[in-house]
Order: C-alpha cells, then structure tokens, then sequence
C-alpha cells in the first residue's frame, strides 16, 4: 500500500512538470487569459479520476522489469506515457458527456456544464449527430455480438490493452508475442463494461459520483441485452416503448422489467462465471512478470463498486 501511495504522488508531480511545460510552451503563444484558462480546464478534467489507466503503465513496467530498481528517467518516462493515457480518458470523458447530455462525473458538474463553459459548438455537432440518426433506433439490433464489438473498440483497447502495451514497448518487447495477453484484457475489458452497465442502473451515485442515463440514453447496455435475450413478448414491448426516453416514468418501467427478469441475479453468476474464467487464462501464463501485471489489474476491477 505505502508503495502505492508513492507512485500515486510522484506520478502527480509529473503531470504538475508537464501541465507547466505545456503551460509555457512557446507555440501556443498564450495570453495571461487563456493560460489560466486551459490550466483550469487541465487541472478539472485530467488528474481527479481513479488514475487507474496512467497508473496501470508504471506499475505495469515496474512488474515487467521484475524487481529491478527503476532509474528517475524510467519512473519519468513511465509517467509521461501513463499521463498520456489520462488525458486521452479526459478527452474522451468530455465528449461522451456532451454525447449523452450528462450532469455529472467524478462527483461535480460535467464540464461543459459550468456556466462558462458551454462548448456549444461541440455539442450542437454532436446533437446534429444523434438527431439525424434518432429515426434509426431499433433494439432488435442490441445483441450480445454487437455489444462485446462495441465494448472491445470503445473499452478493452485503450483503457486494459494500451497500458499494458506501452509498458511493454517501453520495456522494449514485441507485441507480437503477447498476442494472448491481449485476448486476456480485452475479456478483462468487457468484464469491466459490464460492471460499469449495472451500476449505471443499480449503483449508488453517490458512490460513483455520477448519475446513471443509460436507459435514457438509448445505450447499448449489457442489462438492456440480457433483458431483450429473457422477455416475453408482454416485456419486449415495454422495453421498446419506453427504453431511451428521458422521463421519469419510462425510466422506472425500463428498471422494472430488469427487476422481473432479475438480472441482478443474472449479473452476479455472470460476474463469478468471468472472474473464475480470467483467473484460469491468467494462471496459464508462463512468464511470472506477466501474469503479475494481469492479475493486478483483476484485483483493479473485481467486485468494484464504482
């Protein structure tokens, strides 16, 4: 834990030396205003998460190099690629909350919701974008196929797979031959999706610090997937009429027929089913620095409230 307590610091001085390398790079040519505007936009959006993604790639090289001690300039350079990780999850965090019209993330308001914000521009092409394509909603086209194609492109890659290959790049290794690893966190990052899709509905916000829209937001969701897979036709059709709208009581008939179909239950079995499955396919690894670094992720993840 102390070890960790280290990393987390010293990988957050490093994002202070390059948000002020950032800050007075001559290119950007900033004025006073726009300095102090972009550092406020940095320091809301970018270094108040978990940090898991960036953290993921120091303590990933830190297990890869298998108990050597790491020079200033390896914990440096692990830090940079690990900060670039993050402000890559706060670029996109941004606009999946401009996307899905979201109040809150990490425990205070979106940031295009703050008054002095807005991102009009942003938002109006990205709600020209769902409008054109409203007339286009069909549940018959959320299946279990589609959802794991979504999830592997929009989760596994960037925030289970990409840590780990920078660290491996960094370690100077061939990604080629850690094809298997890569299968692993990709089913790692599916696992982690699903999680995220039932507390969306049945999490505490408070906890989470955010407020669940999935069902408004018309998502592809895991519960939404498992549900069409287990209604009756009574059911379906409750789900295709009120699943993505916005009120209140839509909302609650969407959460109603998940209670029915007791996919609580449903995920709890899945959960036991994917964490037993990983724990085999990790222990089937013969490098011991690699099966290190997967299962420090699994202990990221398992059972995770938020």
């Amino acid at each position: 834990m102390a070890r960790d307590g280290e990393t987390r610091s010293r990988f957050l001085r490093v994002y202070d030396c390059l948000k002020d390398e950032l800050l007075r790079d001559p290119l950007f040519d900033h004025t006073e205003e726009t300095r102090r505007r972009v550092e406020e936009m940095l320091d809301y959006n970018v270094p108040r998460g978990k940090l898991n993604r960036g953290l993921a790639i120091v303590e990933t090289y830190r297990l890869l190099k298998e108990g050597d001690e790491l020079s200033e300039e390896e914990i440096f350079l692990a830090c940079v690629l690990g900060w670039c990780n993050e402000w890559l999850q706060a670029c996109l965090l941004i606009l999946d909350d401009i996307m899905d019209n979201s109040h809150t993330r990490r425990g205070q308001l979106c940031w295009y919701k703050l008054p002095e914000v807005g991102l009009q521009t942003s938002l109006g092409q990205m709600l020209d974008l769902i409008v054109t394509h409203e007339g286009e909603k069909d549940l018959s086209n959320y299946t279990m196929a589609v959802y794991r194609r979504i999830v592997q492109y929009k989760t596994s890659y960037y925030s289970f797979y990409l840590p780990v290959a920078c660290a491996l790049l960094l370690a100077g290794e061939n990604l080629d031959d850690f094809i298997d690893v890569k299968n692993i966190l990709v089913e790692m990052g599916i696992y982690f999706q699903v999680q995220d899709d039932y507390l969306d509905c049945f999490g505490d916000p408070k906890v989470m610090g955010k407020i669940g829209t999935d069902i408004e937001d018309y998502k592809c969701s895991w519960l939404v997937v498992q549900a069409l897979e287990r209604a009756n036709d009574n059911q379906r059709r409750v789900l295709y009429e009120n699943y993505g709208k916005s009120d209140s009581v839509s909302v609650a008939k969407v959460k109603n027929i998940y209670e029915e179909l007791n996919l609580q239950d449903v995920f709890f079995k899945y959960g036991l089913a994917s964490y037993e499955h990983l724990i085999s396919s990790i222990e089937a690894q013969p490098n011991a620095a690699v099966r290190e670094v997967l299962e420090w992720f699994l202990r990221k993840i398992h059972c995770r409230q938020k």
